[in-house]
């Protein structure tokens, strides 16, 4: 009966672990632009992992619509500096504070929307993912790349003169190259750019603003990174 009371003593002295913590990094579309807060595709991905019983802190953002992949890094320099770096209106980044125990990436989309060179990309990309692992305490395991979205499908390519299969093809050759870095870095990378795809037929998985996807989307996106994230929480 004694060591059954110390045992039960010693369980309720022992505090709750802290909840995971998650850093989302990219450009509009983790800052999820033309959709609320609540329906950022990492938010989306904080809930999924919460209701599979996931202790998880709120996801963590540095992310802005046009970020390029020297945008980001400089960004992210200017932040460590203790600069203040604004995201959004009224939204300006948290100070980095490793070790996170999921780091996600998603950006590039707007080096091809500029014509930048494939090779910068894949360099640029390299040094963003070997920071990625190390805010997640030098563990590849706990990071997740997500694959550039198609946006030559939308109206907004449409109503520019862009060439929907010119933009696919870009877009699939800085793919190509992610996936590459991802392997030679052992991170994990997650292809969304089918889903995207299917806009070109469903305008319901579109914002309003004809370029950005919608909340259904995004959905879709968490759905697809919740396994990948979910091993990596369980290391």
């Amino acid at each position: 009966m004694v060591l059954t009371t110390l045992a039960m003593l010693s369980m309720l002295a022992t505090p709750p672990a802290p909840p995971a913590r998650y850093l989302a990094l990219g450009d509009s579309y983790t800052i999820g632009e033309s959709v609320p807060v609540a329906a950022r595709w990492p938010t989306r991905l904080a809930e999924l992992l919460r209701a599979e019983g996931i202790t998880l802190a709120n996801p963590e953002i540095i992310a802005r619509t046009g970020w390029t992949t020297d945008e980001l890094s400089a960004a992210l320099d200017a932040i460590e500096r203790g600069e203040r770096v604004a995201l959004a209106d009224d939204e300006f980044a948290p100070m980095p504070a490793p070790p996170y125990q999921l780091v996600s990436l998603l950006i590039g989309v707007n080096n091809q929307y500029r014509g930048r060179p494939l090779d910068e990309y894949r360099a640029q990309l390299r040094t963003l993912i070997e920071r990625a692992v190390a805010y997640a305490g030098g563990q590849p395991e706990r990071v997740i790349v997500l694959s550039i979205p198609d946006w030559g499908v939308t109206p907004f390519a449409a109503e520019h003169g862009r060439d929907a299969a010119l933009v696919g093809a870009e877009i699939d050759a800085y793919n190509a190259a992610k996936r590459a870095e991802c392997a030679r870095a052992e991170v994990a990378y997650i292809d969304i750019t089918g889903l995207t795809r299917e806009a070109a037929t469903r305008r319901e998985l579109l914002a309003d603003d004809g370029l950005h996807p919608s909340a259904i989307d995004y959905q879709r996106w968490a759905q697809a990174a919740l396994p990948a994230a979910k091993a990596a929480l369980a290391r």
